[in-house]
């Protein structure tokens, strides 16, 4: 990688899955506005469900999401109720029955509900909505409690995609981040979901780590391709010890600096190359025939807030604490703090927290930087005809005279060495970011 390139690859920006960001967010978007953008779902289109189950049974000390540990099994049934109880109050907020064509369980570990507490949320969503046929049902595990029985039931409940959180192979990387998983129960997890049936399989990786050098991520990749999983999701970790009490436990010291880490994110790309997968956007691989690469190929790559997708569903409905909704008009994020959701749903109330508008012209931003996230390139005829751009078209001329960005007429496009920086080209586009860098992570 150039310096040119190492140079802009420093720059703290948000990694878009979503503009605005949800660092943008406001309490000044309520339940009225929720109500409003449920009641005008288009009930004609089918719409994505994403479920958060927010508990682990233990922490790990890199962990960035909305998560905490579960020490009773009583928290975990009152927090199911509470889903179920929110599925029935979307459900009769909206016009007619919706129909769900994916629906994803992330977290924390959703298999922490068992299967039977599975059942019963996808029980509550069949009284409501209506599954189309052969819709996407993903779900986030962790491979350490990958059972046999837990993998049959799921098969049994319709799940047809799984996605393992890997991280990292290293033991002394695992010791670092408080997630000790022999690589045997990895295959395990992978032999008891193949064996059940379900053969999509994701792999999630994390590189930036404490202890991670350049060949022991080659190990993990070579391991990692071996298990033949469909598609890897590859992200830089965010070290945020102000925001999240676990990583403070982190040895700062041993962590990668920016340099390292930028020849880090080189080496995984040349390696899952190498075994012969497809780069897709800035951070996902997948093998030829999956259906992501499809997308990929056809210009049909979207991204949400669970990365790069072949989901071009218009509506998210986001169930669960901390869960976000996407609509037309504007985005929603649930409460994060579990006992004040649960409190709330209980009480017959959505749960909403904060959340954004978007107007004709903010649509429009958006359409430009995640078509510049997924393809590389935008058309603003196409993707912003009404935005003349000409403070964006400036701040874009440094960049076409480092050889990293190409314009067209209106069509701008990363070359090869600038789709490492994607981010810093699409954060062009983004007015918020350019007031305050500060929140987001580096680039690589």
């Amino acid at each position: 990688m150039s310096e040119i390139v190492r140079r802009y690859a420093r720059l703290q920006v948000p990694r878009y899955t979503s503009y605005p960001t949800a660092a943008e967010f406001t309490t000044d978007v309520a339940a009225a506005d929720q109500r409003r953008w449920l009641v005008d779902i288009d009930t004609t289109e089918a719409v994505s469900v994403y479920l958060h189950v927010p508990y682990c049974r233990e922490l790990c000390l890199y962990c960035g999401c909305n998560t905490k540990k579960a020490l009773r099994d009583d928290v975990i049934a009152a927090y199911r109720e509470a889903l179920e109880r929110e599925i029935a109050l979307v459900s009769d907020v909206v016009s007619a029955p919706l129909r769900i064509a994916r629906l994803h369980w992330g977290g924390g570990t959703p298999s922490i509900l068992g299967t039977d507490g599975i059942a019963s949320v996808m029980q509550a969503l069949r009284d409501r909505f209506v599954f189309e046929s052969g819709y996407e049902h993903a779900i986030e595990l962790d491979p350490r409690y990958v059972t046999q029985g837990l993998a049959e039931g799921l098969k049994a409940l319709g799940v047809n995609r799984a996605s393992l959180g890997v991280q990292d192979v290293n033991p002394l990387v695992q010791a670092a981040i408080g997630r000790w998983q022999p690589m045997q129960d990895v295959e395990a997890a992978v032999t008891r979901l193949r064996g059940a049936g379900i053969q999509n399989l994701n792999f999630d990786l994390i590189y930036g780590l404490p202890l991670q050098t350049i060949a022991s991520l080659r190990k993990t990749c070579e391991i990692v391709a071996a298990l033949l999983p469909d598609r890897i999701a590859c992200y830089g970790y965010a070290h945020m010890p102000r925001l999240k009490a676990n990583q403070r436990r982190i040895d700062q010291s041993t962590l990668p600096d920016i340099e390292e880490r930028i020849d880090q994110a080189g080496i995984i790309a040349e390696e899952f190359l190498r075994h012969g997968f497809l780069k897709i956007g800035i951070d996902h691989f997948a093998r030829p025939g999956d259906a992501l690469a499809h997308a990929a190929i056809s210009g049909r790559l979207h991204r949400n807030f669970q990365g790069y997708t072949d989901d071009a569903r218009e509506t998210l409905i986001g169930l669960g604490a901390s869960s976000i909704s996407r609509f037309r008009d504007g985005y929603v994020q649930n409460i994060s703090d579990v006992p004040s959701y649960v409190r709330a749903i209980s009480a017959g109330r959505l749960a909403p927290s904060r959340g954004c508008r978007l107007d004709a012209a903010e649509r429009q931003r958006a359409r430009t930087i995640e078509s510049l996230m997924c393809q590389f390139q935008a058309d603003l005829d196409v993707t912003a005809p009404d935005m003349a751009f000409v403070e964006e078209f400036a701040l874009l001329q440094p960049l076409v005279r480092d050889g990293l960005v190409r314009i067209e007429d209106r069509v701008v496009t990363a070359t090869e060495s600038g789709r490492s920086i994607i981010r810093v080209i699409a954060a062009v586009f983004d007015p918020h970011t350019r007031a305050d860098t500060a929140r987001f992570s580096k680039a690589v």
